[in-house]
C-alpha cells in the first residue's frame, strides 16, 4: 500500500503571499472610504449623496493608482512570491476599476457643482475645469483613458508590443499631472498630516519603481556584464540566445523564471521583452529561446554575438519551490516549452517519484529541444510525451486522466497559449485538482 504525502507550498523568506497583499489593499481601500464618510457626517451643510460619491470615487481612484503602480514596480518579494502573471492580471482588473472610478468622480463632481449652483451641466463643467490644477488632472485622465482603450483585447491585437508598452508609460505622466489636484482636493485640503501621508504614499511607490526598474538593472549590468555569446536557430522562426556574464548565481535565478531582456543594439534597445529561461542558469550562462511573434521578437532573431544587454529579474513564481506533491506533471504548448524544459532538467526527482512532461505542438517539425528532452528523460528516469496538432486528442478531462491517471495527486505546471490554458483549466477542474496544485506562467514564454 502506498501513501501520498501532501504539504503546503513553502513560504520562502522575502516572498510575499497573495492573501497578505489582498488584505493590505482592502484595508487601504477601507481607509479611503471611511475618511470621506466621516468628513461628510461632520460637514456644516445638508448631506448630498452626489458629493459623497464624488469624494469616495476620487479617494479610491487616487489610492488605486498607487496600487497599480506598485503591482508593476517589479518588487522582488511580489514577483517571486505571487508571480508576474497574477500581478499582471490584477493590474489589468485594477486598471479598469480605476478608470471607472475616475469617470464616476468627474461626473459626480460636475453634477454636484451644477446642483449646488443651479447651472447647466456644460456650464458647471466649464467652472469645474477652471478650478486649480483641474486642467492638468483632465489631461492625466485622458492619458489613463488612452491606455485603457489600447488595453482592450480587440485593440491590443492591432498594435505592436512596443507601441503598447510605450503608451503605458503615459500612465506615469498622467499620475504626475493629477497628483497636485489630489493634494488640493477638498478631502485633503486643510489636513496637513493627511497631505503629508498621501505624498509619502506616492513617493514610496515611485521610489520602488525607480529602484527596481531603473537602478537595479543598471547595477546588475555593471556587476554581471551580460552580453550575447551565441545565437543559433532552434526551429522554424525560433532562435536560442546564449548569454554570458559574471557571478550570475548571485541573481538567484531558478528554472521556470524569466527575465526582461533589453538588448543594446540600435534596433532593440528601446524595449525590454519578457522571456523565460530555457535552460537552468549557471554561474556564467543564461539561455533564452525566442519565437517570432511580432516585430520586436523578429528583430531579436538577428541579434549579433557580442551585443551587450540589460536583464531585469529574475521574476516569476512557477518554480520547483511551489511543489506540494511527490509526483509532477509538466504540460507545455508551443513555445511554452521554454520554462518547462528548464524545470524538466532541475525538478527534484527521487526514487519512486514520477515526472511526466506532456508537450503539445502543431507538428513534429515545430518541436523544440526534442533531443534534449529525450536525453533528460532517459538520464533522469522521467517521461516525456509528444502530441501533435490535429492528431492530438482534445485537452479534456478524459484525455488528461488517460495520459496521467493520478493527475489529482500531482502538482501540475503549465505554460502555453491562452486557448490551451482555458481548456486545461476546465479539464483540471473537472478532474478535481485542487487549485493549490496548479502552477501556471502566462506572462513570459
Amino acid at each position: 500500500m502506498t501513501t501520498t504525502t501532501t504539504r503546503t507550498a513553502p513560504q520562502l523568506p522575502g516572498r510575499a503571499r497573495a492573501d497578505e497583499l489582498a488584505v493590505t489593499v482592502l484595508l487601504g481601500a477601507l481607509v479611503m472610504v471611511v475618511w470621506p464618510v466621516l468628513d461628510a457626517m461632520r460637514g456644516p451643510g445638508p448631506f448630498q449623496p452626489v458629493v459623497l460619491i464624488a469624494h469616495l470615487a476620487g479617494m479610491l481612484a487616487g489610492f488605486g493608482v498607487v496600487v497599480l503602480v506598485g503591482l508593476m514596480a517589479r518588487v522582488p518579494s511580489l514577483e517571486r512570491g505571487i508571480g508576474a502573471d497574477r500581478l499582471a492580471r490584477w493590474h489589468g482588473l485594477g486598471g479598469r476599476l480605476v478608470v471607472t472610478l475616475v469617470v464616476i468622480h468627474a461626473y459626480a463632481a460636475t453634477a454636484a457643482w451644477a446642483q449646488s449652483r443651479q447651472e447647466s451641466g456644460w456650464l458647471a463643467l466649464w467652472h469645474v475645469l477652471r478650478l486649480p490644477w483641474l486642467i492638468a488632472a483632465t489631461l492625466g485622465t485622458a492619458m489613463f483613458l488612452a491606455v485603457a482603450v489600447l488595453s482592450v483585447r480587440a485593440a491590443r491585437r492591432r498594435v505592436s508590443y512596443e507601441a503598447w508598452h510605450a503608451t503605458h508609460l503615459l500612465v506615469y505622466l498622467g499620475v504626475a499631472l493629477s497628483f497636485v489636484h489630489q493634494l488640493a482636493g477638498p478631502d485633503l485640503t486643510g489636513h496637513r498630516a493627511l497631505q503629508v501621508a498621501w505624498a509619502l504614499m506616492y513617493t514610496l511607490v515611485f521610489a520602488a519603481v525607480l529602484i527596481h526598474r531603473v537602478l537595479t538593472p543598471l547595477r546588475t549590468a555593471g556587476r554581471h556584464r551580460l552580453r550575447v555569446l551565441e545565437v543559433y536557430e532552434e526551429g522554424p522562426g525560433v532562435t536560442t540566445i546564449v548569454v554570458e556574464g559574471r557571478h550570475l548565481r548571485e541573481l538567484q535565478a531558478e528554472s521556470g523564471q524569466f527575465f526582461r531582456w533589453r538588448f543594446l543594439s540600435p534596433d532593440t534597445w528601446l524595449t525590454a521583452h519578457p522571456f523565460s529561461l530555457s535552460a537552468p542558469p549557471t554561474d556564467d550562462r543564461l539561455r533564452l529561446t525566442v519565437k517570432t511573434l511580432g516585430d520586436g521578437s523578429a528583430k531579436l532573431q538577428k541579434v549579433e554575438p557580442g551585443t551587450w544587454l540589460l536583464a531585469e529579474g529574475p521574476y516569476g513564481a512557477m518554480t520547483a519551490a511551489r511543489r506540494t506533491r511527490r509526483n509532477v506533471l509538466l504540460i507545455a504548448g508551443g513555445v511554452g516549452i521554454t520554462p518547462m524544459r528548464a524545470l524538466f532538467e532541475t525538478m527534484p526527482l527521487s526514487t519512486g517519484q514520477d515526472l511526466l512532461l506532456v508537450y503539445r505542438a502543431r507538428s513534429e517539425s515545430d518541436l523544440l529541444f526534442r533531443a534534449e528532452l529525450e536525453h533528460l528523460a532517459g538520464s533522469r528516469g522521467a517521461r516525456v510525451l509528444f502530441e501533435f496538432g490535429d492528431a492530438a486528442p482534445p485537452l479534456d478531462r478524459r484525455h488528461l486522466t488517460r495520459v496521467c491517471p493520478d493527475v489529482c495527486e500531482r502538482d501540475v505546471y503549465f505554460c502555453g497559449p491562452p486557448g490551451m490554458s482555458g481548456a486545461l483549466r476546465k479539464a483540471l477542474r473537472a478532474s478535481g485538482l485542487p487549485q493549490e496544485q496548479f502552477h501556471e506562467e502566462r506572462f513570459a514564454f
